[in-house]
């Protein structure tokens, strides 16, 4: 037994398990529609499966709204799995719903004001694309040419700096983010772990901003990076088809302890 297979069977039999799961890149591919985005059938039946077990609780921690985590990630009020949405300032939770955040009025029309003027003085720029956030706004150049991109970072970037200097800044695949709440994915997770009395989490990522919640699991967690780039994932796989087998492994030796 390899020193990751012998991680991933810890993780498995432990007493109360969390599986905090990234979207985007993990569980469904990287898009250039961002709201067509949809999980693969075997992340989606991995996802399910594990759902379903005794003592695991599934989480989908996202930088997306709460609201668009839940078109994407085809969740319905009925659902198990609990959410964390824009980076752990969101959260539903099966049979209680959203979790009201309760946030000043002051700091809404700020980020209605920005949303609005970064769209405006970006219209003009060819596959530039602005998300309005609950908390702030997101730039998605994945379609613009190098150039664009780079013209409209730097606007947004300078406009924020003067506007909202105390905001959050987040960058990540093509997406350069703004946000006037400072949760990151390590909060979330720890918040879920507290509240659901996980004994290990099982957290996966491929993203910068995953990095966040990856270098903050205990010992006895096991982080999984998807895909390439640095990491302080105690284990890397190459896509989402190899991501889905190591759930797949993880359903199955938990079904094998708990039953």
């Amino acid at each position: 037994m390899t020193a990751a297979d012998a991680t991933v069977e810890a993780v498995a039999t432990t007493d109360t398990l969390l599986v905090a799961l990234d979207f985007d890149g993990t569980l469904s591919p990287l898009v250039d529609e961002p709201m067509s985005a949809r999980m693969t059938p075997g992340a989606r039946a991995a996802v399910d499966a594990l759902a379903m077990l005794p003592r695991t609780v599934v989480a989908l921690v996202s930088g997306r709204s709460l609201g668009h985590l839940r078109e994407i990630s085809e969740h319905d009020d009925s659902s198990p799995i609990w959410l964390a949405g824009s980076h752990g300032a969101q959260f539903w939770i099966p049979g209680a719903g959203a979790q009201a955040a309760g946030d000043d009025e002051t700091d809404i029309a700020l980020r209605d004001r920005l949303q609005k003027e970064v769209t405006d003085r970006t219209a003009d720029m060819q596959g530039v694309w602005i998300e309005p956030k609950e908390y702030g706004l997101g730039v998605h150049t994945r379609t613009a040419d190098a150039d664009t991109a780079d013209a409209a970072r730097s606007l947004v970037d300078q406009l924020l700096a003067d506007e909202a200097p105390s905001w959050r800044r987040r960058t990540g695949h093509d997406i350069l983010e703004f946000s006037f709440r400072h949760e990151g994915k390590d909060s979330a997770v720890a918040r879920l772990r507290e509240r659901v009395g996980a004994t290990a989490v099982l957290f996966a990522g491929d993203d910068v901003t995953d990095e966040d919640a990856l270098s903050s699991l205990d010992a006895g967690d096991l982080g999984v990076r998807v895909g390439g780039g640095d990491t302080a994932a105690t284990l890397r796989v190459e896509d989402i088809d190899a991501f889905v087998a190591v759930l797949d492994d993880v359903a199955r030796l938990r079904r094998a302890h708990i039953h």
